[in-house]
Formats: C-alpha cells, sequence, structure tokens
C-alpha cells in the first residue's frame, strides 16, 4: 500500500540543519514504500525551500525538485477535497491544511501519512499520522 508524506518530510531531505532528520527523509523518500503527495504538498515544499530554509535553494534548483516529485502520484486539490477537508477540520478540530493533507492521503487510498505536524498514532477515520523522526 501507499504513504503519503506531508511537506515537512520532503523538505528535510534538503534542510542542512538538523542532519538526523535529513538523513531520515532522505531513506524515506529514495526507499523502497510507494510514496504519495498532493498538489499542497509540492507548492508548499517549493516555498520552504527557496524562502524557510537557514541555506535556501535557488528558485531553479527548488524547481527541479518539484519536477522529480512530480514523477511520484500526485494528489490534486480540487472542490470536493477542499469540502471534505472542511468537514474533517470541523469534525477533528484540527487546521483545514492538515485536514486537506489527510482528505488527499485518502482520496489516494493511503492508510498512512508521514508527518511531524499531527500527533503520531493519531487515527483520522482509517488515515493514521506517522512521525518518522521520533
Amino acid at each position: 500500500m501507499s504513504v503519503f508524506v506531508d511537506t515537512n518530510v520532503v523538505v528535510y531531505a534538503f534542510d542542512r540543519a538538523d542532519a538526523n532528520k535529513q538523513r531520515i527523509a532522505i531513506e524515506l523518500l529514495e526507499g523502497s514504500e510507494r510514496l504519495v503527495l498532493s498538489t499542497q504538498v509540492l507548492l508548499e515544499t517549493w516555498w520552504v525551500l527557496t524562502r524557510r530554509l537557514t541555506e535556501p535553494l535557488e528558485k531553479g534548483e527548488a524547481s527541479e525538485v518539484i519536477d522529480r516529485l512530480s514523477e511520484l502520484p500526485v494528489v490534486s486539490t480540487d472542490p470536493q477535497l477542499v469540502l471534505q477537508a472542511i468537514a474533517t477540520s470541523r469534525r477533528f478540530e484540527i487546521a483545514v491544511w492538515d485536514a486537506l493533507i489527510i482528505e488527499a492521503a485518502r482520496a489516494a487510498g493511503c492508510n498512512r501519512v508521514l508527518s511531524e505536524d499531527l500527533q503520531t498514532g493519531q487515527d483520522f477515520g482509517g488515515v493514521t499520522i506517522e512521525n518518522p523522526f521520533v
């Protein structure tokens, strides 16, 4: 089964500020599990890589990263996914951006989301959060 990858996992592969998290992220991205992303993850990744890292990537280099990530299965954000995310946000009282990640994972048939943004082990109606850095 596929596993959904949140922005922070992707970004850590390029963040030299924490060598341990960088190593884990690279291992995950280069590993054997079938990874899935969303358009939200692609956009957030480009933004963070070019603006938020201690040593930001050049925009062209960050664009190449997004090109490579786009070869993975990518869930597009559409109005139906937004409405589902709003419902999940309300039901579980979480940020709508986190709910959008959960609903993109669900749409892709993933039952696991690799992320450090939510509580590891938390189950959102069949989609469970797993923090690979703990």
